[in-house]
């Protein structure tokens, strides 16, 4: 059971292809699914609070100083660098607010399984996805407002509560639930990361399914800049850990948390609050980090298999 599980988290991006496929030639079997888009996106954060541990946090307080600097890098990099690839590659209004909201969304979860199987600090990664998601339901309506008012009306408020209500509380009643029922709830902890997954690929099959029809009529500017947006996300993280002298593993775990948004939940609330068109930019952009983060895996992993084998080999040799 575990060794399924953990394969079918591992296969993320294959599902999130097959799904986005299923609802291009079938969107009559996704859009009702519409209705229930805030209950997956809850249910999504509800499990990650359910895996979350007391150590998370505890990690957060004493690597305070990298934790703020990661996020502060991850609420001024990729917001600001969506308004100004937005601006590059001149993109529509709607497109431009689709990307601004993708890039100040905070940390995806997949981020966190991402540096596992890079080989980077895992506990940094947690930490800075933890606390950009509890800064989100009042930085990411904030920056979105900042940055894209001139070109839409955007509701602070409404976003705020929706945050609120789609992240915060399912966030704080999941770390609840397992402290009061810790042990009942052991034998399902494994199930969540992949119930988690298995609503992200809902939600972006959703967006797919809702733009069927202009899908057919896009040109590939978006792409370019959803692609610009997380190389610069990639790149700039890693260059602010050697910058601030991290180690090499959270310099890796930096680069992949500022280049991986939660573009889910921009995507979400594009649906809910602007139209199907805001939302696409975020989806795509979740294709987009999933496969460039899905190149760093094997990259990072085979460094550090090497690293590790001349540490053996010269322990050997001191023997």
């Amino acid at each position: 059971m575990d060794r399924a599980l953990n394969l079918y988290n591992k296969l993320f991006m294959v599902w999130v292809l097959i799904g986005g496929v299923a609802a291009f030639f079938y969107p009559q079997i996704f859009i009702p699914l519409k209705a229930y888009m805030d209950w997956f996106f809850a249910l999504t954060m509800l499990g990650v609070g359910m895996v979350m541990n007391t150590d998370d946090f505890v990690n957060i307080f004493k690597n305070y100083k990298v934790v703020i600097i990661g996020t502060v890098t991850q609420f001024t990099v990729m917001p600001f660098g969506a308004f100004l690839v937005s601006r590059l590659y001149n993109l529509s209004p709607d497109f431009s607010l689709g990307l601004i909201l993708a890039g100040s969304a905070p940390g995806a979860m997949a981020s966190n399984v991402i540096s596992y199987l890079a080989g980077a600090d895992v506990a940094y990664s947690v930490s800075l996805t933890t606390v950009s998601t509890f800064l989100s339901p009042v930085l990411t309506p904030f920056l979105t407002m900042l940055l894209a008012s001139t070109i839409l009306k955007v509701p602070f408020w409404q976003m705020f509560f929706s945050v609120c209500k789609m992240v915060l509380i399912p966030l704080l009643l999941g770390l609840g639930l397992k402290r009061i029922f810790q042990q009942k709830l052991q034998p399902v902890y494994k199930i969540f990361p992949a119930i988690s997954s298995t609503f992200i690929v809902f939600i972006c099959a959703l967006v797919i399914a809702m733009n069927k029809h202009y899908l057919l009529q896009i040109n590939l500017i978006i792409f370019l800049a959803a692609i610009t947006l997380n190389v610069a996300g990639l790149v700039i993280g890693y260059r602010v850990g050697k910058f601030f002298k991290m180690d090499l593993l959270k310099t890796r775990a930096l680069s992949i948390e500022i280049g991986m948004q939660n573009a889910g939940l921009g995507s979400v609330l594009a649906l809910k609050h602007f139209n199907e068109r805001t939302a696409l930019p975020a989806v795509i952009f979740v294709f987009i980090c999933i496969f460039s983060a899905s190149l760093l895996v094997p990259l990072w992993s085979v460094k550090n298999k090497t690293k590790n084998e001349r540490i053996v080999d010269c322990t050997i040799t001191s023997e």
